[in-house]
């Protein structure tokens, strides 16, 4: 099973990172991602860049409207994720747990969807199978 463990901060969270040294903060993430890589259970992991550098597509209105950051009110922003292959749940909660993050921050866990959750007879599910293997064929 996959999950995806999305990191979200407050800008308290921001805030109180910029009392740790940087090079702690990566030592301390590289530590993270070196256990899971070695535990055989990370696929994928990216951090953001700041808000300011990115943009929201609203779809509100018949015209989609795009923003430049910093966003409006915020009450936590996504800031990076992690992408996880476990057996479980409860082992994809036990790896979130082990991150290295402080006060301010959450990691939301989702399960990943695949193909196999999707009407088989689907056309678009048998096209995306197809893409998959596509990429896939990229990679190598």
């Amino acid at each position: 099973m996959k999950y995806m463990l999305i990191m979200r901060v407050t800008d308290e969270a921001v805030e109180a990172s910029k009392d740790i040294p940087f090079e702690q903060i990566i030592e301390d993430m590289g530590k993270y991602n070196e256990s899971m890589v070695k535990a055989g259970v990370l696929l994928a992991g990216e951090g953001l860049s700041d808000a300011q550098e990115g943009f929201v597509v609203d779809f509100s209105s018949e015209t989609p409207l795009v923003t430049d950051g910093p966003y409006g009110e915020t009450k936590e922003l996504f800031n990076g994720f992690w992408i996880l292959e476990v057996a479980s749940k409860e082992e994809a909660a036990e790896w979130a747990k082990r991150a290295p993050l402080g006060p301010g921050t959450k990691l939301e866990v989702r399960r990943v969807t695949g193909p196999e959750d999707f009407p088989q007879d689907n056309e678009w599910i048998e096209k995306e199978e197809g893409w998959r293997e596509e990429l896939e064929g990229r990679k190598a």
